[in-house]
């Protein structure tokens, strides 16, 4: 048996090879949009792709079952345990189509797969139990467990109403969620490989650990969330529901295209590299978006091209940012630090259904033609002065609801950062916005959304010292 995790450290997201070597057969589970890297490494260790599952309907990021099934021979797995609402309609009447219900399989060469149902997450969820028959195996070696069960942390049981906007179905999730902890793990052994769909810094969890795998035995032993589903689940639903972060806009669009599918492109778009005069004339039109993708927000603070949006690339704010402040009809035009994050950008996008990119400058063409000609005000917090700044103007806080509510600076005002464009109509426009976070990052990436929205929006960098003050009196008063 061969198994390979497959990483993508901006959207935290792990793919699984799993294959057959007597037989050279291979699944791949919870494939992203962008299929070829998956082809390629089961090529290179003499596999082929040959089935396809998907543990549910994705809420952060293009599914690549719908590429794959290009191929009529591929054989797809889905959950059929949705219900209505939340049954994959993309696949009907595709040959090799297999809609599964709690405790199907199927084989892969001489690898059983079983779906165990594991709801709460979503209502469709499925897990895969993975035993290796050709390795003389009777007990499962692994779980694929999706968004159930993480390293650290369980799946949230709160996007179906946060991103999707299904109205009171939070907290029954959250019931079934601790219902298919309790019941679906109890069989196995504490050897069994947890094999999660997430790790840190993905926004599908509060908690995940930077550890690629775990076992059972030790999540039971040292998970905190699957520990009080296990012994109280009132606590365990009052926790799993607080404190959760505001999912990317992008999620609900990602919930709708998963299910109902998106338009085949027949791979990742390659734009054109621009040169500053074909930039310019199509930066003046106002209905282009511009992602300006430079890591270093004081380097975009200091100087970039009119309207742009900071979306810094090797972090995991580019999707975010993007996802959040952008609607996936837009064309978009990027600003890029190096010609060679080009394509990283393009693909990054394509992988949340971000299609339609113009084309590419590199931040020094843009700079050496002019075209950087703006600048956001910046202020450090060691300079800020709250009470001014609210008597001239009002304070931002875009942190999260749940840190906001833990302290924040008097006078400000919460709008989480990746919900944002939702409620920008409650901004003032006549009145300048000091926009902070807790470091400065988020903050970046939402003064300058407002800023090419047409806001007086300055920058507050830095720590807020004061709001991690405020935090811990209030919690030594509690």
């Amino acid at each position: 048996m061969f198994l390979r995790q497959i990483f993508d450290p901006y959207l935290a997201q792990y793919a699984y090879l799993i294959g057959c070597q007597r037989t050279g057969e291979a699944l791949i589970i919870d494939p992203e949009r962008d299929i070829g890297r998956y082809q390629a490494l089961a090529a290179e260790n003499g596999l082929r792709i040959t089935a396809v599952a998907e543990t549910h309907i994705h809420a952060d990021f293009v599914s690549g079952g719908r590429e794959f099934a290009r191929d009529a021979a591929v054989h797809l797995y889905l959950s059929a345990e949705g219900g209505p609402g939340w049954t994959y309609q993309w696949p009907q009447d595709r040959p090799h189509t297999h809609l599964l219900k709690h405790g199907d399989h199927f084989m892969v060469g001489n690898i059983r797969v079983e779906a165990i149902h594991t709801p709460g997450h979503t209502p469709e969820h499925l897990s895969y139990l993975i035993t290796d028959l050709g390795g003389g195996a009777d007990e499962p070696i692994a779980l694929a467990t999706g968004d159930f069960v993480f390293v650290g942390d369980v799946g949230r049981p709160d996007l179906l109403e946060s991103a999707a906007g299904q109205k009171g179905v939070m907290e029954p999730s959250a019931r079934r969620l601790q219902e298919s902890l309790q019941e679906r793990l109890t069989p196995y052994a504490d050897y069994l490989q947890i094999l999660p769909a997430h790790g840190a810094g993905s926004a599908c969890g509060k908690a995940l650990g930077a550890v690629p795998t775990t076992t059972l035995g030790y999540e039971r032993r040292f998970n905190s969330a699957l520990r009080l589903a296990l012994s109280d689940r009132d606590a365990f639903v009052k926790d799993i529901l607080s404190g959760q972060p505001e999912p990317p806009l992008y999620f609900a669009t990602m919930k709708r295209v998963n299910r109902d599918g998106i338009a085949i492109t027949g791979g990742v778009p390659t734009p054109a590299r621009l040169d500053a005069q074909a930039f310019a004339a199509l930066a003046a039109d106002p209905a282009l978006r511009i992602l300006d993708t430079r890591n270093d927000r004081a380097e975009f603070d200091s100087a970039h091209v009119a309207r742009a949006i900071h979306a810094p690339l090797h972090s995991p704010f580019f999707s975010t940012s993007a996802g959040s402040y952008l609607d996936e009809s837009d064309r978009i035009l990027l600003v890029i630090e190096h010609a060679e994050d080009a394509d990283l950008a393009v693909r990054q996008l394509y992988r949340i259904g971000f299609d339609h990119v113009a084309g590419w400058i590199t931040a020094a063409d843009a700079r050496q033609a002019g075209l950087m000609a703006d600048a956001e005000p910046r202020i450090d917090f060691s300079a800020f002065d709250p009470a001014r700044a609210v008597a001239e103007g009002e304070i931002i806080d875009v942190r999260t609801t749940a840190e906001f509510q833990h302290g924040h600076l008097a006078g400000a005002r919460s709008f989480p950062y990746t919900r944002l464009r939702t409620r920008v109509g409650e901004l003032p426009r006549s009145r300048r916005l000091y926009i902070h976070c807790g470091t400065g990052k988020r903050a970046s990436l939402a003064a300058s959304y407002l800023r090419s929205t047409g806001y007086d929006a300055v920058h507050v960098d830095g720590v807020c010292e004061e709001c991690e003050r405020i935090a811990q009196a209030e919690g030594a008063v509690h």
